[in-house]
């Protein structure tokens, strides 16, 4: 097998992990009523597959695209690996704590601030998949000295990494947010949807440049917004908040 056809098979997974997330998130309203676990697992497990696929596509392409100079892009890879491993209780996603950790009822009339991003081109991207933003923190920060650091980076390429994701992706602004409204770390979530959009926009954009094609409907159909018509802008976080009705 090629370079390109290693890229191009790693591409067409990535859009097929994409377009099933998409249909978790269309079918998750009504399986939600019927049987909430179901719903959020199987959202969860469509999202951590868009994550691995992603990092596919990084094992095969990182000679083409500098992954580590962009904050959205190492953000996807820390995370994937975080996940991957599991030698911690982070990264369960905002459903997932709400409705199958604990009693629900303990969070009724709590407030959560919602942190995501606005496009550019002013369409909003309607998904949603939100996570602490205190996970983020614990696993990547190594100035918190927590005990769920990822040590796969050690010293200045530790620190630099979390510089680079907390300024691209604006964290510090969302947790002084927070901070400023006083809610407590655990009601702080992000979204995480677009920093995928944006990374993966990135990423296809210099694919098609560098002439790989996208084989496979999936791919076909994700080529073209996803290189010239989506962006998503990172520098400028919006924020909701969401009330656990009584």
């Amino acid at each position: 097998m090629t370079r390109n056809n290693a890229i191009e098979g790693a591409i067409s997974t990535l859009a097929n992990t994409m377009r099933l997330y998409v249909e978790a998130q269309m079918r998750f309203g009504s399986l939600f009523k019927i049987d909430r676990e179901e719903a959020i697992n199987n959202l969860d497990r469509a999202f951590e597959a868009k994550l691995e696929a992603f990092h596919t596509l990084y094992d095969v392409s990182k000679g083409l695209f500098p992954f580590f100079d962009h904050g959205d892009s190492t953000f996807l890879i820390a995370m994937r690996n975080a996940i991957h491993h599991r030698d911690h209780p982070l990264f369960c996603s905002l459903f997932s704590r709400l409705f199958l950790e604990g009693i629900p009822s303990r969070w009724l009339g709590a407030s959560f601030l919602l942190a995501t991003y606005p496009t550019l081109h002013g369409a909003p991207i309607f998904m949603r998949h939100y996570f602490r933003l205190d996970d983020f923190y614990a696993r990547f920060d190594p100035n918190l000295a927590s005990p769920h650091l990822d040590t796969s980076l050690r010293g200045d390429k530790a620190e630099q990494r979390f510089k680079l994701i907390d300024r691209q992706l604006g964290l510090a602004v969302i947790r002084q947010k927070g901070a400023s409204e006083r809610y407590p770390g655990d009601q702080i979530y992000l979204d995480v949807v677009p920093i995928f959009t944006s990374a993966v926009c990135r990423v296809f954009k210099v694919m098609k440049g560098a002439g790989i094609a996208f084989r496979g409907y999936d791919a076909e159909v994700y080529r073209d917004p996803f290189t010239s018509e989506i962006e998503v802008d990172l520098n400028n976080p919006i924020f909701t908040v969401s009330r656990i009705g009584l």
